[in-house]
């Protein structure tokens, strides 16, 4: 199987048995070793008592892109450090998009940048670092 048959493999076997990010109504947009786009539409649900989007609905979908990114290449990878920062505050009906970039993978760890965007302004900058376990998805 070529590398990009094994992350859309690996990635439609986690997005099968992720119910959060099922529910926050998450589409993969693109899906390659590596690299992942995902997008998703805020919810009134979603607010905060501010009647914004809650920082955490950001988060989640940057820290799902970051799970699909780096699980991409066949490795189980979880999360051992993450960041945000939010620069824009989002609305009811905006529909953002998280774009994972792997900036480094060693045997051990990889490190990503996911930008969120709204309209294709930047409203949220997140950075995730993952340990990379010895097991594999297939």
């Amino acid at each position: 199987m070529d590398k990009h048959a094994v992350a859309k493999k690996v990635v439609d076997t986690m997005f099968e048995n992720d119910y959060f990010s099922q529910w926050l109504g998450i589409e993969r947009v693109t899906v390659e070793p590596g690299h992942c786009v995902l997008k998703m539409k805020i919810r009134k649900e979603m607010l905060n008592g501010f009647t914004i989007a809650h920082g955490g609905i950001a988060y989640s979908l940057a820290d799902s892109a970051l799970a699909f990114a780096s699980n991409s290449h066949g490795r189980k990878s979880v999360s051992i450090e993450t960041s945000i920062s939010h620069t824009v505050s989002l609305q009811e009906g905006d529909e953002i998009i998280a774009t994972a970039k792997e900036e480094s993978l060693s045997n051990k760890v990889g490190i990503y940048y996911i930008t969120v965007t709204n309209d294709g302004n930047t409203v949220a900058l997140f950075k995730g670092t993952v340990y990379r376990t010895s097991k594999e998805w297939l």
